[in-house]
């Protein structure tokens, strides 16, 4: 495991994954110096030693402040915002801070000292697709924007960072993750809102499968991919469940409906705040399955402490 001290960056440090991992670091290097910011109020987060929160906005200059008075060798991009809206001042926002927010901090880290990079994308770029192969290497065409304008801005920003991580590949070591569905009570996405809730629409014409990984197997790999060579790897366990099974195992009723009355009962929930974003309805109709043999080849085969239906079960502790 990587050795040394290290004066780290995290972006998005506000969101439940980002202090997990923060605090996992300096736990087992309580030597390392973090630097946490966000564009989100940042003043009731846990203190930790030799962690500095602040929020900010990003914008060019506030980022080229942060790094001109300081010397990063390490940053953690974990800022994407949620797209768990599809409201276009919220589109806007998204890739105002997704895409043009990440452009700038990637330009900073090719112009400071910087060593490390590692970015949180999603397998949600891939797109649930009727031709999908069975299971999707990274290496697949990026297709969820065709059918979704509103995940535009994950798209790009994979295929930016991506792109600027092979063209740096000599100066900077740069991991960039796809993980299936990360689930766990610290979190706040949209699909453990839709699995833990009272009730969830429930296909009864479609029973796709699903990969998930717990939040505490997420913080886990972030820290173990300081060590991982430059690349793109998809992040999810070895086994998989139907959503129906997976309901069950929670606990939560599943409303049946034909899909394609979907739209139409989402809208209809939506009222009492019983929704799921639109995009998501599509993962109801098919499945989108990852290939986890990258990230394998580096970690080996049972890298992950949960199991699917583990982390599932703990959704039951929120």
């Amino acid at each position: 495991m990587t050795t040394g001290t290290r004066r780290i960056l995290f972006i998005g440090i506000a969101g439940g994954l980002a202090q997990m991992t923060a605090r996992l670091l300096l736990s087992e290097h309580p030597e390392w110096e973090i630097t946490g910011i966000d564009s989100r109020d940042v003043s009731k987060l846990p203190a930790m030693r030799n962690l500095t929160t602040m929020q900010m906005k990003y914008s060019r200059g506030s980022f080229e402040n942060l790094f001109r008075t300081n010397e990063f060798d390490t940053v953690y991009h974990l800022g994407r915002v949620s797209h768990a809206s599809n409201e276009q001042n919220i589109l806007a926002k998204r890739i105002e801070l997704s895409v043009m927010g990440t452009n700038r901090i990637l330009e900073l880290c090719e112009r400071s000292a910087v060593r490390k990079v590692l970015i949180l994308s999603t397998y949600h770029v891939y797109g649930a697709i009727s031709d999908n192969p069975i299971f999707l290497t990274e290496d697949a065409p990026l297709r969820a924007s065709i059918k979704h304008p509103e995940l535009r801005d994950v798209v790009e920003m994979d295929q930016m960072c991506t792109s600027w991580m092979w063209k740096n590949q000599n100066s900077i070591s740069t991991v960039v993750l796809r993980p299936c569905n990360i689930i766990g009570t610290q979190i706040q996405n949209a699909i453990t809102k839709y699995l833990a809730g009272p009730v969830a629409l429930s296909p009864a014409d479609y029973n796709p499968f699903f990969q998930f990984v717990h939040e505490f197997d997420m913080a886990q790999l972030l820290y173990k991919a300081l060590d991982l060579p430059t690349g793109t790897y998809n992040v999810a366990g070895n086994d998989y469940i139907s959503i129906r099974e997976a309901l069950k195992v929670v606990g939560t009723t599943g409303i049946p409906f034909p899909m394609t009355l979907a739209q139409g009962f989402n809208r209809i929930l939506h009222r009492v705040h019983v929704d799921m974003p639109g995009y998501l309805i599509d993962y109801l109709k098919y499945s989108c399955l990852i290939s986890n043999q990258e990230l394998r080849k580096h970690l080996g085969d049972d890298f992950l402490r949960f199991s699917i239906k583990d982390a599932l079960e703990l959704i039951k502790l929120r």
